[in-house]
């Protein structure tokens, strides 16, 4: 971990060491030390720039949700210390709504949510963030249908004049990192699936997913088997039957102690043009971003199969995006 503060054992230590030290211990003034002062962090709501915008949004994301915890799952990266290592951190989140804010009038209601982080770090520092919270998961905890939550939030902005546009390519702002993962062959071999299954052969989940599989979807889905995974890409690749879907980043990963598995970032930028899961096609121009991770095993001998997925993007983006185009405010 060359150019690392020696107390971090490896690089997944790193990201999760901080990430609690930032939240949990309130160690908020530590982000001028790991977050670069002209970071980028790009969600599917908007482009941050600066350690001073992330610093803000953190403490209004603690003062609405004082108790939030965020424990790491797992940590799938790639690079070295002296070129730059990415990360793509997966969290499971809890936390109260226990004050007002972004999520309207405090409810006391107890949310458990997913978030994919993807942060590239340097030198003890991260300076290029990719950020993925499951919205569709906590708003519907909160009693909002996503729908609704994006439609009351461009009113809460000050209408579609004023309010914030989601994340699109035409509003990027390139970073320092410029990779694009490995070749290990899980990440390979998942890039493979995700792309046939945006191809419309969703024989390959049958084929390539145990039957048994655990899955883990954007909306705080859960579910299991052939039929779940069937379900949720159906849904989304159904509204969006000709964007064009793009991975823009692939790792894979063998470790000790854990099963191989993969980690992919990816869109779906197109017109809403089909029926799926965003309900009668509109013709609305829609940028998806989304992350997943996947997990293989071979529990009968032979091939191995997909046995564990996770899968994030944000509804209530795809919805506020929508609305911003039929005026269905």
């Amino acid at each position: 971990m060359n150019g690392f503060d020696p107390k971090f054992v490896d690089f997944p230590d790193y990201i999760i060491g901080i990430t609690k030290e930032i939240w949990e211990d309130r160690g908020l003034a530590t982000l001028h030390d790991y977050y670069a002062p002209d970071i980028i962090v790009r969600s599917p709501a908007s482009v941050v720039t600066g350690n001073q915008g992330v610093i803000a949004a953190t403490m209004a994301t603690l003062a609405e949700f004082p108790d939030r915890t965020l424990l790491g799952e797992d940590v799938i990266w790639s690079g070295t210390p002296e070129e730059g290592m990415l990360s793509s951190h997966r969290l499971h989140s809890t936390a109260t709504h226990a004050r007002d804010g972004v999520y309207g009038k405090a409810t006391g209601i107890h949310l458990r949510y997913r978030i994919i982080a993807d942060c590239h770090a340097k030198g003890n520092m991260i300076d290029d963030e990719w950020l993925i919270r499951d919205q569709g998961a906590i708003v519907r905890q909160l009693g909002w249908d996503p729908k609704e939550y994006a439609r009351d939030l461009i009113a809460r902005e000050g209408g579609p004049e004023a309010a914030t546009h989601p994340f699109t390519p035409a509003i990027d702002i390139a970073g320092p990192y410029k990779g694009a993962g490995n070749d290990n062959e899980w990440g390979t071999r998942y890039a493979d699936i995700l792309t046939r299954i945006m191809q419309a052969d969703f024989t390959v989940i049958p084929n390539e997913y145990d039957r048994a599989a655990n899955l883990a979807y954007a909306g705080g889905i859960e579910t299991i088997s052939h039929q779940g995974a069937d379900q949720f890409w159906m849904g989304l690749r159904a509204s969006f039957p000709n964007a064009t879907f793009t991975i823009h980043h692939q790792i894979g990963r063998d470790d000790p102690m854990m099963p191989p598995r993969a980690a992919l970032r990816w869109s779906l930028d197109g017109i809403h043009d089909g029926w799926g899961s965003f309900g009668a096609p509109t013709g609305a121009k829609v940028h998806i971003m989304g992350a997943s991770h996947a997990e293989f095993g071979a529990l009968v001998g032979g091939h191995p199969k997909l046995r564990r997925e996770w899968a994030l993007f944000d509804e209530t983006a795809v919805w506020k995006q929508i609305l911003l185009h039929t005026g269905e405010l």
